[in-house]
């Protein structure tokens, strides 16, 4: 990509060396090859986590597997459900496994054009928010799972049978690590709304009440109806903005010294 001139941000001069302007041509082919390049990590991945498709199934029902009485199983409603479910599981996976590879190719895209000062706080950003979101999925995984699930086969009907749809299950626990791992992104989200001028520590500091209740909105809204999962998505969000708002401030802070900014190449 093309790097931006010192004249185009008098409040910095720490670009990068000069390099010849790269016509749109050839901005778009880079694009597309960096498209093709994650499209390929997803099919590497796709094919070497296929296989085993039917054992990470089990293993990602085995916290309700374990819940249920004993003889019990689950079972598949639909008669395409056996052969879908661990297929959409793999293809799930093998985004989730590609993610450092597609946002190393999204920061090979754009950090030609970066001055030093934002590559020293991308690429960390872009790092962390990967870790964070891996996080975010482990923890749904390892604490959310086993007590929502022991929520809800505890409090069934008597003489009411529970057997879980695969597919059913499937797409919620698909949505539930979605939920849970943008949730975890908060961090960064605040940092580069700091970062951005849009909003000040202060202000996030001052909006505190408001946020934590805008934090048990959102969890009443991605997480099932009870109690247990909206707290447990709610306080780990409150949790991660108030890193947010630590974090923003020494982000912030770097940024602002001009001595951390290198010299304009001559």
């Amino acid at each position: 990509m093309s790097t931006r001139t010192e004249g185009e941000n008098p409040d910095h001069h720490d670009a990068n060396p000069e390099q010849p302007e790269m016509p749109l041509v050839e901005h778009l082919l880079e694009l597309r090859n960096r498209l093709l390049k994650m499209v390929l990590a997803v099919a590497i991945c796709f094919a070497v986590i296929y296989p085993f498709a039917n054992e990470l199934y089990l293993w990602l029902a085995e916290p309700i597997r374990t819940l249920l009485p004993v003889g019990q199983t689950m079972i598949a409603t639909d008669i395409t459900s056996p052969f879908f479910a661990p297929l959409k599981l793999a293809l799930f996976l093998s985004v989730f496994a590609a993610i450092p590879i597609i946002l190393y190719q999204l920061w090979s895209f754009v950090a030609p054009g970066l001055y030093t000062h934002e590559k020293r706080l991308a690429f960390p950003l872009l790092f962390t928010s990967v870790v964070l979101f891996y996080l975010g999925a482990a923890f749904a995984y390892f604490v959310v799972f086993p007590l929502v699930f022991g929520f809800f086969t505890a409090i069934g009907p008597e003489g009411i049978v529970e057997l879980p749809d695969i597919s059913s299950y499937l797409n919620f626990v698909l949505k539930m690590f979605f939920a849970f791992g943008v949730a975890f992104e908060i961090p960064i989200a605040t940092i580069l709304l700091i970062l951005s001028g849009a909003t000040t520590p202060a202000d996030l500091a001052a909006k505190r009440p408001y946020v934590v209740v805008g934090c048990f909105v959102i969890g009443m809204m991605l997480t099932p109806p009870d109690i247990i999962s909206q707290t447990l998505l709610a306080l780990p969000m409150w949790i991660l903005f108030e890193l947010g708002i630590l974090f923003g401030r020494l982000a912030k802070r770097e940024v602002e010294d001009p001595y951390t900014d290198e010299p304009p190449a001559e």
